[in-house]
Protein backbone atom coordinates (compact mmCIF):
# COMPACT_ATOMS: atom_id res chain seq x y z
CA UNK A 1 0.00 0.00 0.00
CA UNK A 2 1.36 3.41 -0.92
CA UNK A 3 0.86 6.10 1.69
CA UNK A 4 0.07 9.60 0.52
CA UNK A 5 0.26 12.72 2.64
CA UNK A 6 -2.82 14.94 2.72
CA UNK A 7 -2.25 18.13 0.73
CA UNK A 8 -3.58 20.28 3.57
CA UNK A 9 -1.59 18.76 6.43
CA UNK A 10 0.86 20.97 8.32
CA UNK A 11 3.81 18.97 6.99
CA UNK A 12 2.63 19.15 3.37
CA UNK A 13 2.12 22.90 3.64
CA UNK A 14 5.58 23.34 5.17
CA UNK A 15 7.14 21.20 2.41
CA UNK A 16 5.73 23.66 -0.14
CA UNK A 17 6.85 26.69 1.91
CA UNK A 18 10.35 28.18 2.23
CA UNK A 19 12.58 25.98 4.41
CA UNK A 20 13.12 28.65 7.04
CA UNK A 21 9.43 28.57 7.98
CA UNK A 22 9.85 24.99 9.25
CA UNK A 23 12.91 26.07 11.21
CA UNK A 24 10.85 28.89 12.72
CA UNK A 25 8.07 26.49 13.76
CA UNK A 26 10.68 24.15 15.26
CA UNK A 27 12.25 27.05 17.17
CA UNK A 28 8.85 28.18 18.45
CA UNK A 29 7.99 24.68 19.66
CA UNK A 30 11.36 24.28 21.37
CA UNK A 31 11.09 27.75 22.94
CA UNK A 32 7.60 27.14 24.29
CA UNK A 33 8.60 23.72 25.62
CA UNK A 34 11.69 25.08 27.35
CA UNK A 35 9.81 28.07 28.79
CA UNK A 36 6.59 26.44 29.97
CA UNK A 37 7.24 22.79 30.77
CA UNK A 38 8.55 21.57 34.14
CA UNK A 39 12.28 20.84 34.26
CA UNK A 40 11.79 17.07 33.99
CA UNK A 41 9.87 17.41 30.71
CA UNK A 42 11.79 20.22 28.99
CA UNK A 43 14.05 17.91 27.00
CA UNK A 44 11.15 15.71 25.96
CA UNK A 45 9.09 18.74 24.94
CA UNK A 46 11.97 20.24 22.98
CA UNK A 47 12.33 17.01 20.97
CA UNK A 48 8.90 17.68 19.49
CA UNK A 49 10.63 20.09 17.09
CA UNK A 50 12.62 17.28 15.39
CA UNK A 51 9.97 16.45 12.74
CA UNK A 52 9.86 20.12 11.77
CA UNK A 53 13.65 20.20 11.41
CA UNK A 54 13.45 17.14 9.16
CA UNK A 55 10.78 18.89 7.05
CA UNK A 56 13.04 21.97 6.91
CA UNK A 57 15.92 19.85 5.62
CA UNK A 58 13.73 18.21 2.96
CA UNK A 59 12.28 21.56 1.87
CA UNK A 60 15.76 23.12 1.73
CA UNK A 61 17.02 20.23 -0.41
CA UNK A 62 14.08 20.54 -2.82
CA UNK A 63 14.44 24.32 -3.06
CA UNK A 64 18.18 24.03 -3.63
CA UNK A 65 17.50 21.69 -6.58
CA UNK A 66 15.14 24.15 -8.33
CA UNK A 67 16.96 26.24 -10.95
CA UNK A 68 16.88 30.03 -10.74
CA UNK A 69 14.65 32.13 -12.98
CA UNK A 70 17.69 33.30 -14.96
CA UNK A 71 18.77 29.67 -15.48
CA UNK A 72 15.26 28.73 -16.66
CA UNK A 73 15.20 31.65 -19.11
CA UNK A 74 18.62 30.69 -20.53
CA UNK A 75 17.54 27.07 -20.95
CA UNK A 76 14.30 28.01 -22.71
CA UNK A 77 16.15 30.42 -25.00
CA UNK A 78 18.73 27.76 -25.89
CA UNK A 79 16.07 25.08 -26.43
CA UNK A 80 14.07 27.34 -28.75
CA UNK A 81 17.22 27.90 -30.83
CA UNK A 82 17.70 24.13 -31.31
CA UNK A 83 16.45 22.14 -34.27
CA UNK A 84 13.74 19.59 -33.60
CA UNK A 85 16.04 16.61 -34.08
CA UNK A 86 18.67 18.11 -31.74
CA UNK A 87 16.01 18.80 -29.11
CA UNK A 88 14.60 15.26 -29.25
CA UNK A 89 18.14 13.86 -29.04
CA UNK A 90 18.85 16.02 -25.96
CA UNK A 91 15.61 14.90 -24.28
CA UNK A 92 16.39 11.27 -25.13
CA UNK A 93 19.87 11.59 -23.59
CA UNK A 94 18.43 13.26 -20.49
CA UNK A 95 15.96 10.45 -19.85
CA UNK A 96 18.66 7.84 -20.50
CA UNK A 97 20.83 9.62 -17.91
CA UNK A 98 17.93 9.47 -15.45
CA UNK A 99 17.71 5.67 -15.80
CA UNK A 100 14.90 5.24 -18.31
CA UNK A 101 14.93 2.86 -21.24
CA UNK A 102 14.14 5.18 -24.15
CA UNK A 103 12.74 4.18 -27.53
CA UNK A 104 11.98 6.54 -30.40
CA UNK A 105 8.49 6.07 -31.77
CA UNK A 106 7.12 6.88 -35.17
CA UNK A 107 3.87 8.49 -34.13
CA UNK A 108 2.35 11.71 -35.41
CA UNK A 109 1.81 12.96 -31.86
CA UNK A 110 4.68 11.48 -29.83
CA UNK A 111 8.45 11.18 -30.06
CA UNK A 112 9.69 8.85 -27.32
CA UNK A 113 8.55 5.96 -25.19
CA UNK A 114 10.03 5.77 -21.69
CA UNK A 115 10.22 2.59 -19.63
CA UNK A 116 11.33 2.32 -16.04
CA UNK A 117 10.51 -0.79 -14.04
CA UNK A 118 6.80 -1.45 -14.65
CA UNK A 119 5.94 2.07 -15.83
CA UNK A 120 5.76 3.15 -19.45
CA UNK A 121 5.11 6.69 -20.66
CA UNK A 122 4.78 8.37 -24.02
CA UNK A 123 6.67 11.66 -24.51
CA UNK A 124 5.68 14.40 -26.92
CA UNK A 125 8.17 17.08 -27.96
CA UNK A 126 6.22 17.99 -31.11
CA UNK A 127 5.19 21.48 -30.06
CA UNK A 128 8.11 22.57 -27.91
CA UNK A 129 8.43 25.99 -29.59
CA UNK A 130 4.75 26.97 -29.50
CA UNK A 131 4.20 30.15 -27.46
CA UNK A 132 0.88 29.07 -25.90
CA UNK A 133 -0.17 25.47 -25.30
CA UNK A 134 -3.85 24.65 -25.23
CA UNK A 135 -5.94 21.54 -24.74
CA UNK A 136 -5.80 20.47 -28.40
CA UNK A 137 -2.10 19.60 -28.27
CA UNK A 138 -2.70 17.53 -25.15
CA UNK A 139 -5.66 15.75 -26.76
CA UNK A 140 -3.32 14.54 -29.51
CA UNK A 141 -0.91 13.08 -26.93
CA UNK A 142 -3.84 11.55 -25.03
CA UNK A 143 -5.06 9.84 -28.21
CA UNK A 144 -1.58 8.44 -28.90
CA UNK A 145 -1.26 7.34 -25.27
CA UNK A 146 -4.64 5.58 -25.32
CA UNK A 147 -3.89 3.93 -28.68
CA UNK A 148 -0.85 2.30 -27.03
CA UNK A 149 -2.88 1.58 -23.86
CA UNK A 150 -0.48 3.54 -21.63
CA UNK A 151 -1.40 5.28 -18.39
CA UNK A 152 1.19 8.06 -18.46
CA UNK A 153 2.16 10.77 -20.89
CA UNK A 154 4.75 13.55 -20.79
CA UNK A 155 4.28 16.78 -22.73
CA UNK A 156 7.39 18.97 -23.12
CA UNK A 157 6.93 22.63 -23.99
CA UNK A 158 8.72 25.97 -23.59
CA UNK A 159 5.62 28.12 -24.01
CA UNK A 160 2.89 29.18 -21.64
CA UNK A 161 0.45 26.42 -20.73
CA UNK A 162 -3.16 27.54 -20.31
CA UNK A 163 -5.12 26.79 -17.15
CA UNK A 164 -7.56 24.62 -19.09
CA UNK A 165 -4.63 22.63 -20.51
CA UNK A 166 -3.19 22.14 -17.00
CA UNK A 167 -6.56 20.89 -15.77
CA UNK A 168 -6.91 18.57 -18.78
CA UNK A 169 -3.40 17.19 -18.20
CA UNK A 170 -4.08 16.52 -14.52
CA UNK A 171 -7.32 14.70 -15.33
CA UNK A 172 -5.76 12.51 -18.04
CA UNK A 173 -2.41 11.41 -16.61
CA UNK A 174 -0.23 13.79 -18.60
CA UNK A 175 2.77 15.37 -16.89
CA UNK A 176 3.70 18.80 -18.19
CA UNK A 177 7.43 19.57 -18.44
CA UNK A 178 8.34 23.18 -19.01
CA UNK A 179 10.15 26.03 -17.31
CA UNK A 180 11.93 24.82 -14.14
CA UNK A 181 11.25 21.13 -14.90
CA UNK A 182 12.79 21.52 -18.35
CA UNK A 183 15.85 23.26 -16.89
CA UNK A 184 16.24 20.36 -14.45
CA UNK A 185 15.81 17.80 -17.22
CA UNK A 186 18.37 19.51 -19.47
CA UNK A 187 20.91 21.05 -17.05
CA UNK A 188 23.74 21.45 -19.59
CA UNK A 189 21.69 23.34 -22.17
CA UNK A 190 21.91 27.09 -21.98
CA UNK A 191 25.05 27.25 -19.84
Amino acid sequence: MKWKMSENSVFAILLRSPWWMSVGVAGAIAGVALALLPATYKTLGATLCIPFLVIAAIAAWRQWQVPSAARVDKTIEAVRAMSRSDFVTAVEAAYLRDGYAVTRVSDAHADLELKQEWRTALVSCKRWKVARIGVEALRELLAAKEARELREGVFIATGEITDSARKFAAENGIRLVGGPELAQLLPQIGR
